[in-house]
Order: C-alpha cells, then sequence, then structure tokens
C-alpha cells in the first residue's frame, strides 16, 4: 500500500488538513481533515510502501494502545484512505 504522490499535509487554523496538488489531482476539490493520529500516520508513511502491519507498529511505538484497538483503528482509517482515493 501506498499514499498517493501530490497529497500535501498542512495545519490550517490548527488543524491538520490534506490537499491535493499538481496535475495529477487537479480533480480532486476536497480537503481531507485528519486528527492527530492521522496526522502522524499521514507524516510517517507518506512516500513509502507500507502495510497495515507497519501502521499498527507505527501506533504502538507512538501512543500507549493496545494492539488489538491499533489494528482496529488503522484497518479502518486505511480503508477510508483508499475509499476516497489518498491511497492506492
Amino acid at each position: 500500500m501506498k499514499i498517493k504522490e501530490g497529497f500535501v499535509l498542512r495545519t490550517i487554523c490548527g488543524q491538520n488538513v490534506i490537499s491535493g496538488e499538481g496535475s495529477a489531482n487537479v480533480n480532486y476539490s476536497s480537503l481531507i481533515s485528519l486528527n492527530e493520529t492521522a496526522a502522524y500516520l499521514f507524516k510517517e508513511l507518506q512516500g513509502k510502501e507500507f502495510t497495515e502491519e507497519t501502521a499498527v507498529d507505527l501506533l504502538l511505538d507512538q501512543y500507549e494502545v493496545d494492539r488489538d484497538t491499533a489494528a482496529k483503528d488503522v484497518k479502518a482509517l486505511l480503508a477510508k484512505w483508499k475509499e476516497i482515493g489518498l491511497s492506492e
């Protein structure tokens, strides 16, 4: 899995927001708001090939959470990213 190129994470008015940039995302007119945890994962995973397990391990390293909860949250987040065209 990989986050598609051309997406940029910015902080706007205290909110983590992803927007599409460049000709590949010219028709991408949405802004994606991320909470702090999702923004952390986006930063860590951007530009890299990764698996769900990679993202789970990142959460376990950064936060006090059990593996089952982290795995459930990562699965939901990555499914949403794929659904909205942020990852492939």
